[in-house]
């Protein structure tokens, strides 16, 4: 049988690895690649999700305390809990005009994302 042919730089006999090593290492590193990009891909989807239930809870803190403040009365929209907001919300928020309870789970852009 034929010896198997090293790659290197140097002459025969001197260390190197065969072309077979090498292709283990490059799937090795590519399947690595792809496990990482899906982890990354779970933790900005983990961001997005906590996000906006921050700002779902910062909504549903503002309608309860216009709600405090005004006997009872819920807030008619956005505007009226302006007031009792520090950041305006980036998304559109509604809530039910008996209890006060916000509807959906992520306002328009990302209905049924998380859930509170």
């Amino acid at each position: 049988m034929k010896a198997i042919r090293k790659i290197h730089s140097g002459r025969l006999g001197e260390g190197g690895f065969t072309l077979i090593e090498l292709l283990v290492v490059i799937g090795i590193l590519a399947a690595l690649a792809g496990v990482v990009t899906l982890a990354v891909g779970r933790f900005i989807g983990a961001g997005t999700c906590q996000a906006c239930l921050t700002q779902r809870h910062n909504v549903q803190t503002a309608v309860v305390a216009y709600m405090a403040q005004n006997e009872g009365e819920v807030p008619a929209d956005m505007d009226a809990i302006s007031a009792y907001m520090v950041d305006e919300p980036t998304e559109t928020w509604t809530w039910d005009a008996v209890t006060g309870e916000i509807d959906q789970t992520c306002g328009d852009q990302h209905p049924g994302v998380c859930t509170p």
